[in-house]
């Protein structure tokens, strides 16, 4: 049965939509359609602009670079421009199809005008309906070595927190709430969840992604139902626009070395192909702290994508086909344990985690030769996890099995102000968990329809509607709807609104594996033997956005305004409130997370870029001992990054600083503390002395902040009070590091 609020909402969505699908078979008009790519036709750009020199009137491309427009009667100059390509006129002469390359800017010689006019590497839009921030390689090149939950760092729209004292894991948060409550897609298709929710974000190279999606609040139905306070979308390089071949060798002082290779080759007319190598190893063993136990773990990971692309133009086919490998293996603990030795027993403490994975996805796309707005896709997916492990006589086994399909289909309705996507979608998990002698099976099977309509009215106001059907077989049947709107002041002065809900079932101890490196008894009174007794997650999201770009002289700034609120309906709450204990239970009362964020954008003298960023959270919880800011979480944080891109100098600074946390009750603190704030600068300093060869020197950490007691109770790692799940700051200090990337 339906709640209230749904049903109403359900009420008014139904109306809206009669209302703007009205709207539009009445101002049917004549149009001027088309796509833009730049440098060849297989690299659609969104976001770049179209408009009427004599008006001024236009539009923006959407992602896949597609836009429609007004025609101009009679014949009419069409600007087409994209920051850091060459801008183009056209010819127009009533309604038109058009399909315009767009030729980069890669002249040596570059002047002050050029210069101030490249391609930001991480920009808002003006003209998106949802809230993404566009991150493309070159940002993701600006931090330290080598995977995705390293390439956060330089912007502020994800915040990035240490998960535990143990592992060197980071995890990332949005809007004061942590990873799970994210939906991460590779492509659009899920791929961090479950059993890799953990440790999965060290599983993707940043070397291997061609640009980052980050959206805010509640995010499309298409890719599904989880996704509660966004959607960190990665696009992987393509084997048609990829370098012809890449290397990327990186060393730190701290003895952490990685290899990045990939490479394509063409296979005939119509296929293409990648292949991906990582490989990354610590084998020296750092105890800077002086507390008996690792500061970052002795690790391996060997990881290796094969990648094929069909483009078939002519007849409008498009298709890729990936097939993956991983292996992960960590020890970590005291500094003088040996698995062979000292595994499950009590003389010395320590952990291995050993990960094996294997992926398969393809995608189908076929774009209707005659009717360029409407095309049909298909996407197809398969994972299998597997993580064998224990922590000091603590074992943790689980394989997880994954399963995806998504057929899509995107057509207009009378004109192209008005598009509609719909599709149905297949998902599978099965997992196999035993934590010490308990043994924890579950499936999820669901199926789930959906439609999305998107109104454009080519002057001010967008909007995207949707709403999708499921059916799972632990939760049942329920709808998601979801809404994005977005009205344009001006130009460069922009509004949004967005609502949506979203469910998700949680894999408790795949989620909490920090955990295990606790002394902590674990309460799971209502857990059975399935995995299930504890409901499944549902959350609203309601989120406010405004974005205004301005001058100053010759100065450029755009400012933005985020503010976000996350109710939970139902949740299954970590407590960590009593001491010696952690309890999973369904809340009881309420649970909320609202978030602002601040930020200013800016270049300055022309070849400084610089952003700044205020962000406050207030998260509360209703936990049985009462109502209390969640624990681990900052309420204030700020944030500062300085990039200069020259023609043989690369250098780019960061500077974030976190506020005060609460730390629940311990052996030390027995009513609980409030941490210290603190603040981290990272820098990267880059030569470039050939066109293809990039020498970079750097720090994390550079001014050598270190939590003074991460781990409770080190000398008594088998005792009741042993914890090292409290971290709010980094373990390690300052880390020191070279590299070199060259490419053809």
């Amino acid at each position: 049965m339906l709640s209230c609020d749904t049903y109403l909402f359900m009420i008014m969505y139904k109306y809206i939509f009669i209302i703007l699908l009205s709207f539009g078979f009445v101002n049917a008009q004549d149009l001027v359609s088309g796509t833009v790519y730049g440098d060849n036709p297989d690299n659609p750009l969104p976001g770049a602009n179209v408009y009427w020199l004599s008006t001024g009137k236009g539009t923006v491309t959407n992602i896949d670079g597609k836009f429609s427009l007004q025609s101009e009667p009679d014949s009419a100059q069409l600007v087409i421009s994209y920051v850091g390509f060459i801008s183009d006129t056209l010819t127009v002469r009533g309604a038109q199809r058009i399909a315009h390359v767009l030729q980069s800017n890669e002249s040596k010689d570059l002047d002050e005008v050029v210069v101030s006019q490249r391609k930001k590497s991480s920009q808002l839009s003006f003209l998106s309906t949802q809230n993404v921030l566009n991150v493309s390689s070159d940002e993701l090149l600006k931090a330290a070595c080598c995977n995705l939950s390293e390439s956060f760092e330089t912007n502020p729209a994800i915040d990035v927190n240490f998960d535990n004292a143990l592992t060197g894991v980071k995890q990332v948060q949005m809007m004061g709430l942590p990873s799970p409550y994210l939906l991460f897609t590779e492509e659009n298709i899920p791929i961090i969840r479950g059993a890799s929710q953990v440790y999965g974000l060290s599983f993707t190279p940043g070397t291997w992604i061609e640009s980052l999606q980050i959206s805010k609040g509640a995010g499309s139905v298409i890719n599904g139902y989880e996704s509660m306070t966004g959607q960190i979308n990665a696009e992987l390089k393509k084997p048609l626009t990829s370098e012809r071949m890449f290397l990327n060798l990186f060393r730190s002082l701290e003895g952490r070395n990685e290899l990045n290779f990939h490479a394509k080759t063409t296979l005939s007319s119509k296929l293409s192909a990648n292949v991906f190598v990582h490989y990354n190893e610590l084998s020296e063993k750092f105890d800077k702290n002086k507390d008996g136990f690792l500061d970052m773990p002795l690790s391996e990971q060997v990881n290796i994508l094969s990648r094929f692309q069909y483009l078939d133009s002519e007849k409008g086919w498009v298709s890729f086909f990936n097939i993956r490998f991983l292996q992960d293996d960590k020890i970590f603990g005291q500094a003088d344990f040996v698995p062979k030795s000292h595994k499950n027993t009590t003389s010395v403490w320590g952990s291995e985690i050993v990960t094996n994975r294997y992926e398969s996805c393809l995608k189908i796309g076929y774009v209707f030769p005659d009717l360029p707005y409407q095309s049909f896709g298909a996407q197809l997916a398969y994972s299998d996890h597997s993580q064998e492990s224990y922590f000091g006589l603590r074992s943790y086994d689980v394989r997880h099995k994954s399963g995806f399909a998504n057929l899509l289909f995107n057509s207009i309705l009378g004109n192209t102000l008005h598009k509609f996507k719909t599709g149905i979608q297949f998902a599978y998990d099965a997992y196999d968990e035993l934590i010490e002698t308990q043994t924890i099976n579950r499936i999820d099977r669901s199926v789930g329809a959906f439609f999305e309509y998107s109104y454009d009215s080519l002057e001010r106001l967008n909007m995207i509607l949707g709403l999708r059907f499921d059916h799972h077989n632990n939760i049942g049947s329920f709808l998601t709807p979801r809404a994005h709107l977005r009205y344009a002041f001006s130009d460069t002065s922009s509004l949004r609104i967005s609502v949506g809900s979203g469910r998700r079932v949680a894999a408790t101890f795949a989620e909490n594996q920090k955990l295990f490196g606790s002394g902590r008894t674990i309460q799971t009174p209502h857990l059975q033997s399935n995995g299930f007794g504890l409901a499944p997650e549902h959350a609203w999201n309601y989120g406010i956005s405004y974005l205004k770009g301005f001058q100053i002289g010759s100065v450029p700034l755009n400012i933005n305004a985020d503010l976000y609120r996350t109710e939970f309906v139902n949740q299954v709450v970590v407590d960590w409130e009593t001491l010696g204990e952690i309890s999973f239970y369904n809340l009881s009362g309420e649970s909320y997370a609202n978030s602002l964020q601040l930020g200013l954008d800016t270049r300055l003298f022309r070849i400084l870029d610089a952003r700044f960023a205020y962000k406050y959270y207030d998260v509360q919880v209703d936990y049985s001992s009462g109502r209390m800011q969640k624990p681990l979480q900052p309420k204030q944080r700020y944030f500062m990054n300085l990039g200069y891109i020259g023609t043989k100098w690369r250098m780019d600074a960061t500077y974030h600083h976190t506020g005060s946390q609460r730390i629940p009750p311990t052996i030390v603190n027995p009513n609980g503390f409030e941490s210290d704030a603190f603040g981290l600068i990272n820098t990267q300093l880059t030569y470039i002395p050939k066109t293809n060869l990039e020498i970079y020197v750097g720090a994390e950490n550079l001014n050598n902040e270190r939590q003074a007691r991460p781990i409770l109770s080190a000398d008594q790692p088998f005792s009741s009070n042993f914890d090292s799940s409290l971290i709010y700051a980094p373990v390690y200090g300052r880390i020191m590091y070279v590299g070199l990337r060259y490419n053809l």
